[in-house]
């Protein structure tokens, strides 16, 4: 049986019948689930049970009075019931809630929505905010301009249509959709005339325009004493929000900058923000803004520091504390375009890998901040510990971590203790028995130490730990990057000058294979750093002078 989480709740069988139910928390229920994304209430099935009495028998009339109360004590909430059989035989009833498409409430006016497995009541502003948010229709699909299906730029469609259907994201029977069959079903167009988000997409950038909301990205340089350097601005509208991702990262020439690490006898190219960060956080800022807010999307790059400033708020339900956890769609349609083109990782992911690829790199983890108006993130560029990146490598190839090990493993390397509390506060978990997906085979595979209990429990990472630890897994040098392999061939015939292509290959490694063998040595004949005398198997090699 499934455990508790945003989808799935249990209640007691005394929760509907007898003198103890209590119907107006079971209609609070459904009201939060409602609001957030639907879901299912397990009702016979105790808190920290997994299965329902064995003895237990349902009333066949429930049911139906479930369902006939919670019509009553409830406003735009659709639910359904069903008695269900358990494992053991006992019975049990499922209550499903569907998402609503407008402001879900309680009939004395009170709001609620699901975060995570609690439920949470909506006051002030919030309850404003998921008003606009749960319009009866969302803006994604009103026609506000009448722009006619016809009039779209066939550039953009042309290229919508050919990604689409070389996505392995996309069922075979979407791919045989003609292009216009596409527009219906990715909600861009409805009837003759094309939505918000298909003018947002694919349409003409003079309609693009009038829609008020496009988004308009500005990046903007500053230099030691605070003073602007460089201005690079999109508002001319000819882009769509799925093009300006590429068009962006492309035009700044600042993300592509490296550093360069020593890691023994080579340098280490690390890059002085990871593509994989920087496209995650612009798509988050084009497909989770508010389109009916206006406002300009703001990189501010820093000596030290980027900052993507997004105008309007978290959607209703997340906050910088449980953005790790929670997963909200504001725009639910253009996030499905996004996912299906490749753009963005499966729903809820996207900090998590942001998370994963700063700490990988030894960086700090975002820093997320929620404005009046606008939402902060900001990214560190100084690498805190560049020994970590080597760690880490190593115990994802050895052990094949998973994200969350990954990423609490990052977490730990870069202090020298933390406190389960720490721990948690840093992975942002509202309670510490939560740690224990996080902590995943870290503490059984020896990455991770601990001292202490209960509240005194501390975990670490010795500071030499990083630096000298011997992996159960052979040394291999299969995944050895290609400017190393150069180095080590000119090196190996430095001292071992006319040396065949067979002994070159047995001193460095016979793991790596031949063929890559020979596509490096002729790369470096060809860049004149070595010379060969002889033909066939008679070919030897000596370093240029």
């Amino acid at each position: 049986m499934n455990v508790e989480n945003q989808f799935i709740d249990r209640k007691s069988l005394r929760t509907v019948t007898g003198r103890t139910a209590n119907w107006k928390a079971l209609a609070r229920d459904c009201v939060c689930f409602a609001n957030a994304k639907g879901g299912s209430i397990l009702i016979g099935i105790e808190d920290g049970v997994s299965e329902p009495p064995e003895d237990q028998v349902i009333p066949r009339d429930l049911p139906g009075k479930i369902q006939k109360r919670i019509g009553e004590l409830t406003v735009n909430v659709t639910v359904a019931t069903e008695i269900k059989t358990a494992s053991n035989g006992a019975g049990f009833i499922e209550l499903r809630v569907l998402r609503a498409h407008s402001a879900a409430s309680t009939t004395d006016g009170q709001y609620f929505i699901r975060i995570s497995d609690d439920c949470k009541p909506l006051v002030g502003d919030d309850i404003q905010r998921l008003l606009e948010e749960r319009s009866a229709q969302p803006w994604e699909t009103l026609t506000t301009l009448r722009v006619p299906r016809e009039q779209v730029d066939p550039g953009k469609l042309e290229a919508f249509a050919q990604n689409i259907r070389s996505s392995e994201r996309v069922k075979s029977s979407v791919r045989e959709k003609s292009d216009f069959e596409l527009l219906d079903h990715y909600l861009l167009a409805s009837g003759e005339w094309l939505t918000n988000l298909g003018v947002l997409c694919i349409g003409r950038f003079s309609d693009r325009a009038r829609l008020g909301s496009a988004p308009v990205i500005q990046f903007i340089k500053y230099d030691e004493r605070g003073k602007k350097v460089n201005k690079l601005v999109w508002d001319d509208h000819s882009l769509s929000p799925i093009e300006l991702v590429e068009a962006v990262w492309m035009g700044v020439p600042d993300f592509r900058e490296y550093y360069e690490l020593p890691d023994g006898l080579f340098r280490q190219h690390l890059p002085l923000y990871d593509g994989i960060v920087v496209r995650e956080l612009l798509v988050n800022a084009l497909v989770h803004r508010p389109y009916t807010q206006r406002g300009d999307i703001f990189l501010n790059l820093y000596p030290d520091r980027l900052e993507i400033i997004n105008p309007g708020l978290l959607p209703i339900g997340v906050t910088p504390r449980n953005i790790l956890h929670t997963t909200v769609r504001r725009n639910e349609h253009l996030a499905r375009i996004f996912h299906d083109l490749k753009l963005m990782e499966r729903e809820g992911s996207g900090f998590d890998k942001i998370y994963e690829v700063l700490l990988s790199q030894g960086r700090p983890i975002p820093e997320l901040r929620e404005g009046p108006d606008r939402v902060e993130v900001t990214i560190r560029r100084r690498v805190l510990k560049p020994e970590v990146i080597d760690f880490i490598t190593k115990a994802d190839k050895t052990f094949q971590l998973t994200q969350r090990e990954r990423i609490t493993l990052g977490l730990l390397a870069q202090h020298e203790a933390l406190t389960a509390r720490e721990l948690a506060d840093c992975l942002d978990l509202g309670y510490m028995d939560a740690l224990t997906s996080w902590m995943g085979r870290l503490q059984k595979l020896g990455l991770i130490q601990q001292i202490g209990r209960t509240r005194a429990k501390r975990y670490f990472i010795e500071p030499t730990f990083l630096r000298r630890m011997d992996f159960s897994g052979q040394t291999t040098l299969k995944r050895i990057e290609s400017h190393r392999l150069r180095a080590l061939v000119v090196e190996d015939l430095k001292r071992y000058p006319g040396s065949a292509i067979g002994e070159i290959h047995s001193r460095i490694g016979t793991e790596i294979n031949r063929r890559r063998i020979k596509r490096t040595i002729d790369g470096l004949v060809k860049n004149e750093d070595i010379y060969y005398k002889g033909e066939k198997r008679g070919r030897r090699y000596w370093v240029s002078e």
